[in-house]
């Protein structure tokens, strides 16, 4: 299994997180300058003829190209406070198609993330939904934008066991 997991625009992937990917398979979680380089998904295209990602993960801004590369590579993904309502920098990203779809989609939202609002997220996604992908979503009340080691843990296991079913 080959992980790709793509941080967000002012982060980078803990030590202890990369830790609970590396249980799950091999993770390439390239440093990536959103605001330097609004061609990242050409980039991310590219990587993936070298590494041949089964899954890809992101928070934020990396959730959002995450989302993208899934649907656009029809690999499964986990998304946390993808910033799908709106993006902070410009990204240019490919238009979807219908038959550009993950085969699953699992949704991690902060309910009390001030920086990508639960609300807004299920607003784009009752708008933007590809109904060929199946999908999970959670909110954790708790949660803010930033994720906790104990929710990305079990969000990571819940994937992984939903994978096995499809």
């Amino acid at each position: 299994m080959t992980i790709l997991y793509l941080h967000g625009l002012e982060s980078k992937l803990s030590d202890e997180k990369k830790a609970v990917l590396q249980n799950h398979g091999n993770v390439v979680a390239p440093d990536l300058d959103y605001y330097k380089n609004p061609d990242i998904f050409e980039f991310l295209i590219e990587l993936h003829k070298e590494h041949h990602f089964d899954v890809v993960m992101g928070s934020s801004m990396g959730g959002f190209m995450s989302y993208y590369f899934a649907n656009k590579m029809k690999v499964p993904a986990l998304l946390f406070n993808p910033a799908l309502p709106h993006r902070p920098v410009h990204q240019d990203i490919p238009n979807l198609e219908l038959e550009d779809a993950s085969p699953y989609l699992q949704f991690a939202l902060g309910g009390k993330d001030d920086v990508i609002e639960a609300n807004n997220t299920l607003k784009w996604l009752a708008e933007n939904r590809n109904d060929a992908t199946n999908f999970q979503l959670a909110i954790h009340s708790e949660m803010t934008h930033r994720i906790p080691k104990s929710i990305f843990e079990i969000e990571v296991l819940e994937f992984f066991r939903k994978l096995q079913l499809i």
